[in-house]
């Protein structure tokens, strides 16, 4: 399985996870791979529903879930709840994601956990901040549409989510950047305290530089893909083969290698297309012209060209195309893991070195129950009590799942 525990940034410190879905999960993810012992707390007896999701949502678990302990508790009976005030006391960090006031009712407020460990940091992981809103449901497609994310990103009169769960990643993240704010805080306080990171918000920052936009023209910016591109040269051509490559030529250097390159000595020589503005005025002839050069060229004749006049491009892939991609795989950017069912596959490391750390698998995402045991004789339990709490239905373990 699974690597010995190392000398990771975070070893030491223990963390709570009452998560599902992403927004929690990902600042779960975060901690572990950073070196915490991460205890992701899921619902008796069957676990986290999202092990369980078809269609988009049957890779949540697997990706969101490794260098993760399991722990599947009973928390609507007073001994699961017991459970978790003694994972409390032994904890560093408690995060949670589930609906409004969901945690204050099993009688885990932010107030109830410092009595227990003073020295916890709990953070919230909520739709939004205090306000009108405060106690709405939220799902990340649900704020890319009200906070203009999703009108940006289609085209005028079609709103548009993102490919992927872009906010409940950043809102994850900014999380785990209040928590080790806290953590960094308390070695001088001594004392934990609540860290709240939100969707919406985290949407509005977003779109703060469309705003700034609005705010410096008057105007409200059109959709991007309806706007105009501040470069002459910012779009897809579609090569001889049928392949799409984007192609952005963002300064007048760019724009002389590329014709040199591709061999458009009459474009280069065109004064009226030297200087970018020049081409945004002339794009109307430009880009059909570029189409045809670009239509004439294989996508391998149209990256080896690009790489050498060393022009910012993208062959358009498909998230399949990844696992075999030759910078992931040559950069380490990639990671051997085996998802529960025994699926062995690769998915993307965390996405920042420092120093000579390795931040990568140290556990498979974790079947039902995985860890339970050497969670719960760590807080005072002994086999015979874990035994006992599996046979009243108030813990659960997957076979083999124990340890």
């Amino acid at each position: 399985m699974e690597k010995e525990e190392s000398n990771l940034p975070l070893a030491g410190i223990r963390v709570l996870e009452l998560g599902h879905a992403v927004m929690g999960p990902t600042c779960g993810l975060l901690l572990a791979d950073l070196g915490a012992e991460v205890i992701k707390i899921e619902r008796a007896p069957k676990g986290d529903d999202t092990r369980r999701l078809l269609g988009f949502g049957a890779g949540l678990f697997p990706f969101f879930n490794r260098n993760k302990k399991s722990l599947v508790l009973d928390l609507k009976s007073d001994q699961g709840k017991e459970i978790l005030r003694k994972l409390i006391a032994s904890a560093d960090v408690l995060l949670e994601n589930f609906g409004p006031g969901a945690v204050d009712r099993l009688g885990f407020t932010y107030e109830a956990c410092q009595k227990i460990n003073p020295r916890l940091i709990y953070c919230n992981l909520k739709g939004f901040m205090p306000g009108p809103y405060e106690n709405r449901p939220s799902l990340d497609h649900l704020v890319q549409m009200m906070a203009g994310l999703a009108y940006m990103t289609g085209h005028e009169g079609e709103p548009l989510r993102a490919g992927a769960s872009i906010i409940d990643v950043m809102g994850g993240t900014y999380g785990t950047l209040g928590i080790l704010t806290a953590l960094y805080e308390r070695q001088r306080t001594g004392r934990g305290q609540r860290v709240l990171a939100t969707l919406f918000e985290a949407t509005a920052f977003l779109v703060g530089q469309h705003m700034a936009v609005a705010a410096v023209t008057g105007r409200q910016p059109p959709p991007m893909p309806d706007g105009l591109a501040p470069w002459a040269v910012y779009d897809l051509f579609t090569t001889l083969d049928g392949e799409l490559v984007f192609v952005g030529l963002t300064s007048d250097q760019h724009w002389q290698r590329f014709c040199q390159t591709f061999g458009l000595d009459d474009l280069l020589a065109d004064e009226s297309l030297a200087a970018n503005n020049d081409r945004v005025r002339n794009r109307d002839r430009l880009i059909p012209a570029l189409r045809e050069v670009f239509g004439r060229l294989s996508r391998a004749e149209v990256v080896r060209l690009c790489d050498e006049a060393r022009i910012p491009f993208a062959p358009v892939a498909k998230p399949i195309d990844l696992f075999e991609d030759p910078h992931l795989n040559q950069s380490g950017g990639l990671v051997e893991t085996t998802f529960p069912g025994g699926i062995r596959t690769k998915m993307p490391k965390l996405p920042l070195r420092l120093g000579d750390y390795d931040f990568g698998l140290r556990s498979n995402p974790p079947e039902i129950g995985e860890g339970s045991q050497e969670i719960l004789e760590s807080i005072g339990y002994s086999g015979e009590d874990v035994r006992a709490l599996i046979d009243q239905g108030l813990v659960a373990i997957a076979p083999g799942g124990g340890q």
